[in-house]
């Protein structure tokens, strides 16, 4: 308590109070203690290189955000699903435009459901916080056009493919030649129907000559010769590439704010869902994470701590986690909810069909 906080004497009206007696060695102490109070007021104003990751919250893919079905179709019979297919988050305090002090890196390191990382460690160098808003979007939306299409080919559509150039990096060997949305059509003469065809067209080529590309841009053919060049050992062109789907079904999923690519196995089995009729989950409550990549596999995601414990703080009782997280999840799980490993999306669906039946036992769990 403080001298400030201490009552004063014949305060209130109370008669006859005199002020305390202390002793030197308690004077000391009151110092002592009235320093480090002052010292912690003053360190949870200073700003430190660190970000903070706590439990978000889940939000139910099978239900509805402000009144209408996060999942709409048009072009297709949509059924209606019961039950929960949750995506987690993770809420992160800090990196840029955010502080965080000691308090918070204390409060962290006393909790199991939440992590300190140095700031480097979780954004780029010099990124601003619009930056990564926006790239967290562009994920979003990327996340969203994989589920639906692996989720409509998985229930018989036939869904085509492009592969594009989504960006051309300032120093790129392939800079003037080719541009962000030209269509790959062929490489060397082979057609290139995927992105792995791509990169094995170009990787078959000797680092540093150049590669014969032709493009669609802007709907006309194009012939390129495209400089090449050697990285760790394999021939690129130094571009990104990016995929474009045309969906015979037309797709919405409604997230809200929430950005990054952790949610697509769930989105996927979520329109999978909605596109198949009778009810996938038998009414249980299973949340999961994973991004769900275009050749069906799952990868991993950051924040797996937080978001197992997320999802049970949501009243999940199962979750599905990438096998590439594995070790993350031993030793982090909270009590009562079952975790099971899943690498692709048939593990996905098998592992929420196996929950839905109550043989949920028979799982594959994170042992590692």
């Amino acid at each position: 308590m403080s001298s400030s906080e201490s009552p004063a004497p014949h305060d209130l009206g109370a008669p006859d109070l005199h002020p305390y007696s202390v002793s030197r060695r308690s004077s000391a102490m009151l110092t002592a203690l009235f320093v480090a109070i002052v010292l912690s007021a003053g360190i949870s104003f200073i700003s430190l290189p660190y970000v903070v990751l706590q439990p978000g919250p889940i939000t139910n893919t099978l239900g509805q955000l402000d009144g209408k079905p996060i999942i709409q179709i048009k072009g297709a019979t949509a059924y209606p699903a019961k039950g929960a297919l949750d995506f987690t988050t993770v809420r992160v305090i800090g990196g840029p435009g955010v502080r965080v002090n000691a308090f918070d890196l204390v409060v962290a390191g006393l909790r199991d459901d939440q992590e300190v990382f140095k700031r480097e460690e979780i954004y780029p160098e010099a990124s601003t916080r619009e930056e990564i808003q926006q790239e967290n979007a562009a994920e979003m939306v990327d996340s969203q056009e994989v589920a639906s299409a692996i989720a409509l080919r998985e229930t018989g559509h036939v869904v085509p493919e492009r592969v594009i150039v989504s960006q051309v990096p300032d120093g790129s060997p392939a800079k003037g030649a080719l541009e962000a949305g030209d269509e790959f059509v062929s490489v060397a003469g082979t057609p290139t129907t995927d992105a792995a065809a791509v990169q094995a067209a170009v990787r078959a080529q000797k680092a540093g000559s150049s590669v014969a590309i032709v493009v669609k841009r802007k709907g006309v053919e194009k012939a390129l010769s495209v400089p090449t060049r050697d990285n760790k050992g394999a021939t690129i062109i130094g571009v990104l590439l990016g995929r474009d789907y045309t969906l015979p079904v037309d797709v919405t999923i409604a997230a809200g704010g929430v950005g990054g690519p952790s949610a697509g196995t769930m989105f996927t089995l979520a329109v999978y869902d909605v596109l198949t009729p009778g009810d996938l989950t038998a009414g249980k409550r299973i949340a999961g994470t994973g991004t769900m990549e275009p050749d069906e596999s799952v990868g991993p995601i950051g924040g797996i701590r937080q978001k197992l414990h997320g999802a049970r703080d949501g009243g999940a009782d199962y979750f599905l986690a990438p096998a590439d997280n594995c070790s993350e999840v031993v030793g982090h799980i909270p009590d009562g909810l079952t975790v099971v490993k899943i690498g692709n999306f048939d593990d996905a669906l098998g592992a929420v069909r196996a929950i839905a039946a109550g043989k949920a036992d028979a799982l594959p769990r994170c042992t590692k």
